[in-house]
């Protein structure tokens, strides 16, 4: 059974909530936390920032269409038109 919450577009189920009630009731390795590092990993050389956009349904919905045609993300879809005009 799914809770209706998804994680990258995948059902969460409570098998699997259980199973990461286990893990973390078994405990954590700290170290090994800490050694991942926080946060999205970089871009590239500088430090990138967030820019919010506001975009009509239609063109949500046209951004979607072609993000899951493509296998992309909405970020990455955005990000080839922004090099295409840079070009």
């Amino acid at each position: 059974m799914s809770t209706g919450e998804t994680i990258g577009g995948k059902p969460v189920s409570e098998e699997q909530i259980a199973e990461w009630v286990a893990e973390a009731e078994a405990g954590y390795d700290i170290e090994a936390l800490k050694k991942r590092g926080r946060g999205r990993p970089g871009r590239g050389a500088e430090p990138s920032q967030v820019v919010a956009l506001r975009l009509t349904p239609d063109e949500i919905s046209a951004l979607d269409e072609r993000a899951e045609r493509e296998g992309k993300t909405r970020s990455e879809i955005i990000r080839e038109a922004l090099k295409l005009l840079a070009a």
